[in-house]
């Protein structure tokens, strides 16, 4: 059974905040497995004696928290779906690519991770772009933009830009680039990143954004925008990556 938490502290908390501790509780009892659909606005308007928008605030901070998600015409459940553990600095190693094996490949283990729209363009980059590969304005690059899904979830949408001097007329352009992925090729031009930046930011998804990735309402995504720069310095790449955030978990080892 459902009950809320009666310490001093939690009697301070909103009614929906409570009713949201006692249900993330009893799913990791596993009173609620994955899968399992909870409670409805009905059932907790009945049992918590509150408002339907008390109710549906309750249910929507577990959404908001990746713990459950709601399915058109049948109620909120418990999500299923094991994130991804992104290793961002193991996945980068050159042992990684240049041995033909995708970076992706770090993060899925052995799960099959699908990419299910590719589009290749060459076209004049933006003032962004320019500036963070640090080409004039007006260059000409060559974007490249992917979804990728994992059992079923769409969980990332990403785009590359690369300089067209360098990769025109490499199989970058193409949608296929073979064996170790962009970077592998890179490195036969000639340009083998050397050193990589990445930036991560938490922000609210755009409407085309959580269209594109199937996020439940009120889901945040999570950005990271690397630069690969080659010997000398020179930015070979710009990869704005778009994470459903409750699909992942950010892991970074190294040594002190």
């Amino acid at each position: 059974m459902i009950v809320f938490m009666t310490s001093q502290g939690s009697t301070r908390q909103p009614k929906y905040q409570r009713i949201a501790d006692a249900l993330r509780a009893a799913i990791q009892a596993g009173e609620y497995g994955p899968g399992d659909r909870l409670p409805g606005e009905n059932d907790l308007m009945a049992t918590y004696e509150v408002a339907r928008m008390t109710a549906r605030q309750a249910l929507g901070v577990l959404q908001n928290e990746g713990l459950a998600e709601a399915r058109k015409g049948a109620g909120v459940f418990v999500r299923a779906f094991t994130p991804l553990r992104r290793r961002g600095i193991q996945r980068l190693a050159r042992e990684q690519w240049g041995s033909g094996r995708s970076v992706w490949s770090a993060d899925s283990e052995d799960r099959e991770l699908v990419v299910d729209q590719v589009d290749v363009r060459e076209e004049e980059a933006d003032g962004p772009v320019c500036a963070a590969l640090g080409v004039p304005a007006g260059t000409q690059v060559w974007a490249r933009s992917r979804r990728f899904v994992l059992d079923g979830k769409p969980v990332l949408f990403a785009v590359s830009y690369l300089p067209a001097d360098i990769v025109g007329d490499s199989a970058i352009t193409q949608a296929d680039t073979g064996p170790g992925g962009t970077y592998a090729r890179l490195a036969e031009l000639g340009h083998a990143p050397v050193h990589f930046r990445e930036e991560i930011r938490s922000r609210m998804p755009s409407a085309g954004e959580a269209e594109r990735l199937a996020l439940s309402l009120g889901t945040p995504v999570i950005q990271i925008v690397r630069t690969a720069f080659a010997e000398g310095g020179r930015a070979v790449e710009i990869n704005e990556m778009t994470l459903d955030s409750a699909s992942y978990v950010l892991e970074y080892d190294f040594d002190a």
